[in-house]
């Protein structure tokens, strides 16, 4: 198993690109979102999983904007599993131009759902034994500089 995980490339496309002459902000998201599936296709969560009724939405996710992309540039993603339980998995992405710099980060709190309800469940054993593993690959990577972040303006004491 990679660690970490590596997707295939994918294109920044010209229809993303915005007025400033480069990637649109919410298109950093949606390249991580795409490239993040193939991780989840290795871990069971392809669209063959949906058709059993179950699924992933992701609760929270977090990006910090590193560098601009710009129409035409290739990029690809690492995943890495920082943590999961039963019923939800923490994990961190990268975003990389080809040429091997950083263009964003993004951090995404991922609950599993049975869709009849919808409601957060439990995954298969066979999905938590594929987390395991994972994790365990993982596990010698350093834990993400960027992971566990909070926005805040740090406020000055005072002056007397």
């Amino acid at each position: 198993m990679e660690t970490p995980f590596k997707s295939s490339l994918r294109p920044v496309r010209p229809e993303w690109i915005d007025f400033n002459g480069h990637l649109n902000m919410a298109y950093y998201s949606v390249l991580m979102d795409n490239a993040v599936d193939d991780a989840y296709e290795h871990l069971g969560f392809g669209p063959e999983y949906q058709k059993q009724g179950c699924t992933t939405y992701v609760a929270e996710f977090h990006i910090c904007y590193v560098r601009e992309l710009h129409e035409g540039a290739q990029t690809y993603c690492t995943f890495q599993l920082l943590d999961y339980d039963e019923k939800r998995f923490h994990s961190f992405t990268q975003l990389w131009h080809e040429d091997g710099w950083l263009a964003a980060t993004g951090e995404a709190l991922t609950l599993h759902v049975d869709q009849s309800g919808p409601r957060v469940a439990p995954m298969p054993d066979t999905i938590l034994t594929k987390l395991e593993q994972m994790k365990q690959a993982h596990s010698t990577l350093p834990f993400p500089e960027r992971a566990g972040r909070r926005i805040a303006i740090k406020q000055q004491a005072p002056q007397s």
